[in-house]
């Protein structure tokens, strides 16, 4: 059927009801809860660099400047409803400037800008924000794990490996590995917050403008570390959002496994983490039930905070490389919820595992019930006694098999097995008494032989634990750097606006 636009005229008025309740309310909302302060500084900045390129005269300028005061001092954001007499909330303000200025001079500011350059660099202001805070408090979980890694770097614990007991190591060794993934998941934040830093401001619709801007002024107001280069780019490459969202997702997932490992060694059955009352809840019904539930809220919100990332990629995926609605108002602020739930996992995490401690007996109970540290007994056996590794392998397996068998105790219950299993695929006796067997086969030892870089031996997990806080102290360092920047733009825009108004 041949379809045609109807020959009565268009008698329609914006906004439609549903638009408005559905979309435009929403937008207006967000815009409020998030952007306020955003808009408020790019109209400052903007209007200080239009006068600074003589785009706009000092009377025009100063007019313009003391009618935003006035609009930030009169106008109660938080009292606002969405009516639909204006679209947005930029054309909101453009509104109240020009009942103060009339349309002519009002509109002077808009020049050589457009929404779609605003809008991204209104994105980028909240998002730097939200990802500073997003860092500190994982800069402060950092602090933590090594303090606590400090703490417990000779406290043993059994490492699992496919879920079973594979050989014993220390508390301390087992979160500096933690640690090592947090730094670099940090690193990887960090380095998405330097692609956020860069100002569109100046790029207007897609090309840039015939006026003479400063677009390198204009970041350096607002507290960028310049100016995005491509004005196609500013307007139409998301990956600020890609790699931000990218960036916590990998975070999540990273923490959340060594959440799932205290989840497994808070069981009764493994029992070797001890979690304290203050972060245990009681069952309603069974009186002997300590549950530590926190540890389960960690799990679920760090998958929260992933899941809630994952979407922000999923939404920018096969989108058009062009400025859209997609990655605009409701879908940044969508993204911000991953930094709610993203921050009370780091928050949890720090204050918990502070408080855990190490059942150091049922650790040992568990070492002797699965004989882990035979292990040494075959390394010993290749440096001692001169045997290949998988002959001595298969003596320790021997070993381990007749004492596992028996429920004993390596150390005490193996040198008779071991003696057996020695001569018989050697045809000869061993030089290792039942003294020095006891020494190889027990934990202690099998931790403080395993010197080599990046083991849980004393000297290189202290070395470790330093080179940890160095890094973590390069990362404060820069951010410390990005802050002092950042605070002098805003006090240069603050200066120059008031200058503009005719203050001191």
């Amino acid at each position: 059927m041949k379809t045609s636009r109807p020959s009565l005229p268009d008698t329609s008025v914006f906004p439609d009801p549903v638009y408005k309740e559905t979309v435009l309310r929403p937008l207006f909302d967000g815009a409020k809860a998030h952007h306020v302060a955003g808009f408020r500084s790019i109209d400052r900045a903007h209007l200080v660099m239009l006068h600074e390129t003589h785009i706009l005269d000092t009377e025009q300028a100063r007019a313009i400047a003391r009618a935003l005061s006035a609009i930030d001092a009169e106008l109660d954001v938080d009292g606002l409803t969405y009516t639909g007499e204006v679209e947005d909330f930029f054309f909101l303000i453009e509104k109240e400037l020009k009942t103060r200025l009339g349309p002519d001079l009002a509109g002077r500011l808009h020049t050589a800008r457009s929404r779609n350059d605003i809008d991204h660099t209104l994105f980028k202001l909240a998002l730097k924000e939200r990802i500073d805070g997003l860092l500190m408090q994982a800069y402060r979980l950092a602090e933590r794990l090594i303090a606590v890694a400090e703490r417990e770097s000779a406290t043993l614990i059994v490492a699992y490996t496919h879920g079973q007991p594979a050989q014993p190591t220390t508390f301390g060794h087992y979160l500096a590995a933690v640690i090592e993934v947090l730094l670099r998941d940090i690193a990887r934040l960090a380095a998405a917050r330097e692609t956020v830093d860069l100002s569109p401001m100046g790029a207007a619709a897609i090309t840039t403008s015939g006026f003479p801007i400063d677009r390198a002024r204009m970041a350096a107001l607002l507290g960028f570390s310049g100016p995005l280069e491509n004005s196609y780019g500013c307007i139409a490459a998301v990956d600020y959002v890609t790699s931000t969202y990218s960036a916590i997702a990998l975070m999540f997932l990273h923490l959340g496994r060594p959440i799932q490992d205290l989840q497994f060694w808070t069981s009764f059955e493994v029992g070797q983490v001890y979690v304290p009352n203050a972060f245990v809840q009681i069952s309603s019904i069974m009186p002997q039930k300590r549950n530590p539930v926190p540890i389960e809220h960690l799990r679920h919100l760090a998958s929260q905070t992933y899941g809630r990332a994952r979407a922000m990629l999923d939404v920018m995926h096969n989108t058009p490389f062009t400025d859209m609605n997609d990655s605009e108002g409701e879908t940044q602020s969508m993204g911000y919820e991953a930094f709610a739930s993203g921050g009370r996992v780091l928050d949890l995490l720090a204050a918990l595992i502070d408080k855990v401690s190490i059942d150091e007996e049922r650790v040992r109970d568990n070492i002797r019930r699965s004989c882990i540290t035979v292990t040494e007994l075959a390394d010993s056996l290749v440096r001692r006694e001169g045997l290949s590794f998988r002959e001595a392998h298969e003596i320790a397996a021997a070993v381990a098999r007749a004492v596992v068998a028996v429920k004993g105790d390596l150390a005490k219950d193996g040198y008779a097995a071991f003696k057996t299993a020695f001569v018989g695929a050697t045809g000869r006796g061993s030089q290792i008494d039942a003294m020095a067997f006891a020494e190889i086969v027990s934990p202690d030892y099998f931790v403080a032989i395993r010197q080599r870089f990046g083991g849980p031996a004393p000297q290189p997990l202290a070395a470790a634990l330093q080179a940890y806080r160095d890094k973590l102290g390069q990362l404060g360092d820069a951010a410390d750097r990005i802050r002092l920047r950042e605070t002098d733009a805003r006090h240069e825009l603050d200066t120059r606006f008031n200058s503009l108004r005719g203050e001191a």
